[in-house]
């Protein structure tokens, strides 16, 4: 015989749902699901990110970026001879390299911003001619 309160309750058994998930809500009901209730809540969220967080990690991102580049200058420090459009000279070789990675990025920053341009020029005539 066993104790009454390890016995189940009287009643058809209740289906246990072991994992519940947003899905599993009727939509027009709101879930409950932790997840859920914390996306909701995010205003009130003390830890959430901010600007101040977001500059933080950008600011540490640029100082292993400048670590990382101090190490690569002074580990490559033996000249070089550079020969571009007829002119010619020496120098490091990491001012060399770095010189061709900042002159890649202002291409790239060129052509993004020229299609950037392209992009906003047209998306204006659409707007106009939608308006008409």
């Amino acid at each position: 015989m066993t104790h009454p309160s390890e016995q189940p309750p009287a009643g058809p058994p209740t289906p246990v749902d072991p994992e519940p998930t947003s899905s599993s809500a009727p939509s027009g009901t709101p879930s409950t699901t932790p997840s859920s209730a914390s996306a909701t809540s995010a205003s009130g969220d003390p830890l959430r990110g901010s600007l101040t967080s977001g500059v933080w990690a950008a600011i540490v991102a640029f100082g292993l970026v400048l670590v990382l580049l101090v190490v690569f200058i002074a580990q490559n420090t033996e000249p070089v001879l550079v020969r571009f459009l007829g002119f010619e000279g020496e120098t490091p070789l990491a001012v060399a390299l770095l010189i061709a990675v900042a002159a890649g990025l202002l291409l790239t920053a060129l052509a993004g911003t020229l299609r950037l341009w392209q992009v906003r020029r047209r998306v204006r005539r659409e707007t106009k001619r939608s308006r008409r």
